[in-house]
């Protein structure tokens, strides 16, 4: 949003560059947009299938990718002659003015008045790689200030807006071809150069979606049967869950533990044929017998993490507070823990995380200690993720 060496955010005039980081999956797409400033609606944007991050083989794909990025047509506000338009934005009385288009559809632009310049005389884009999975977007305005003609024989610049990029593997993330606008705030970028309803709509949709593991659970009376805070993983299976989602060696070790009553494993979501991650919408249930006195605790991994797991704390759940059997929604009393047994790489991008390790067990050994997760990497929220609701039976 802010030029290179200024200080605030601003359009793009020539020499102008903007620069950002971000990560990306194997398999994953970039898609932007910025505004052509002289104009009514029209916009620079790769189609809907997005620019390709990683060939087939998962190499990065860097380089100047401007040839992948298009001038589109919102069909929001009726075209007037590019840079000479009285509802263009360098002219306009304020923003939103302008006739209705008869074509409501987004399409590539037409140059009706004879005066667009090729995509590639004021824009650049370009990708480098910034890490494993990380790249360096930069765009840049590599035009002059006589890049556009216009019909009274004068030249102008060619601005660009700030704009909104977006990672994605599902196609058409900003608009579809053929399709009016969805209302989520394109109009405004391409009309007026603003992109806070976009970037917010994109916000909603984007982020770490994870699905959570098959998992372990225990009912016991006394505390730190799944780990001991602050403590190194005791070698009973933990790390299996929590690196690859594993839980067969930590339920086996739960049943044959003499502070635990009954143990088990949940594997299969409801609905499903047979053992696999829920993913958002999904759920695990299973039932379990306890009396006052016994407490609850249960584990499962988030996956698109090198040794996440959700849990509560090393004391379990009191299954009965008071006296009185627990009840309701307890997601509030869970902990997103870092198993401290392999390095942890950003969650949703990570090669040794478990949706992209070569093999379970794999990623450097980090010889750490159970904690509450802080690597400095930005997760939801836990209620965002689990849900966890405990119902009396009986």
């Amino acid at each position: 949003h802010t030029p290179l060496g200024d200080t605030q955010a601003g359009p793009l005039f020539p020499g102008g560059i903007y620069e950002t980081v971000f990560s990306a999956p194997v398999g994953a797409k970039l898609s932007l947009a910025t505004m052509f400033g002289q104009s009514n609606d029209l916009f620079l944007a790769p189609t809907g299938d997005g620019i390709p991050l990683y060939d087939m083989a998962g190499n990065q794909l860097t380089g100047d990718v401007t040839g992948q990025v298009l001038l589109w047509d919102a069909g929001t506000e009726a075209n007037q002659e590019p840079g000479l338009g009285a509802d263009q934005a360098p002219r306009q009385a304020s923003p939103n003015t302008g006739a209705a288009d008869a074509n409501a559809n987004v399409r590539q632009a037409n140059d009706d008045f004879g005066n667009l310049p090729p995509v590639s005389d004021y824009l650049k884009v370009t990708l480098a790689s910034a890490g494993p999975t990380s790249f360096r977007l930069r765009i840049e305005n590599v035009g002059t200030y006589m890049t556009l003609a216009t019909s009274d024989g004068n030249s102008h610049p060619a601005p660009l807006s700030p704009g909104v990029w977006v990672v994605h593997t599902a196609a058409d993330p900003l608009f579809t071809a053929g399709s009016a606008d969805r209302g989520e705030g394109l109009e405004h970028l391409a009309e007026d150069g603003d992109i806070s309803a976009l970037s917010a709509a994109l916000g909603m949709r984007t982020g770490l979606t994870s699905p959570i593991a098959p998992g372990v659970y225990a009912v016991h009376d006394a505390p730190s049967v799944l780990f001991t805070a602050g403590s190194f993983d005791a070698g009973l299976g933990l790390e299996d869950l929590a690196e690859d989602g594993n839980p067969a060696a930590l339920a086996g070790a739960l049943g044959s533990d003499a502070r635990v009553s009954e143990a088990g494993a949940f594997t299969t979501p409801n609905g499903a044929s047979g053992p696999a991650p829920a993913f958002p919408g999904e759920s695990y249930t299973f039932t379990v017998m306890a009396e006052p006195g016994d407490r609850l605790s249960l584990a499962t991994m988030l996956v698109q993490s090198n040794d996440l797991f959700f849990a509560p704390s090393e004391t379990g759940l009191d299954l009965f507070p008071g006296g009185t059997p627990l009840s309701g929604d307890v997601s509030g009393m869970f902990i997103l823990w870092d198993a401290g047994t392999e390095v942890n790489e950003e969650p949703g991008v990570g090669f040794n995380q478990a949706p992209r390790q070569s093999g379970p067990n794999t990623g450097t050994d980090e010889g750490g200690r159970v904690r509450p997760v802080n690597d400095g990497y930005v997760y939801p929220d836990v209620p965002q993720v689990i849900k966890v609701t405990i119902q009396p039976v009986g």
